[in-house]
């Protein structure tokens, strides 16, 4: 069901405390950690507690874990001393759009020159 942990999800393994991530910040409705695969010096993805596939079906069900992750998007930001330099915040949608794990996730990256990184 939508919104509940999903046992073959990586995300909810980690939101579980089952698989181990370098945790940066948490909340009661957020978790961020560091991608293990960073795509820039600073490279930390925030997800929603609650299961949702991806972004779209995040905020048409659960608007407010929306709000909820991009606030923690630039408390991470400012943590990690890269909002004055500036940082993007993604979502990918879509196996087209290279989204790999299917629950809802912010990549937050920063720490060097993204402006022509698409």
């Amino acid at each position: 069901m939508a919104g509940e942990p999903q046992a073959d999800c990586l995300f909810c393994k980690i939101v579980a405390g089952e698989i181990p991530a370098t945790i940066v910040r948490e909340t009661p409705t957020t978790l961020a950690f560091r991608d293990i695969n960073p795509q820039a010096p600073t490279h930390v993805l925030v997800i929603p507690r609650v299961h949702y596939p991806d972004a779209a079906a995040l905020a048409a069900a659960d608007p407010g874990a929306v709000v909820d992750v991009l606030r923690e998007a630039g408390e991470v930001a400012a943590q990690e001393k890269v909002d004055g330099s500036g940082y993007r915040v993604v979502f990918n949608t879509g196996p087209g759009a290279g989204q790999t794990v299917f629950h809802a996730h912010a990549h937050v990256l920063g720490g060097r020159d993204l402006q022509r990184l698409v």
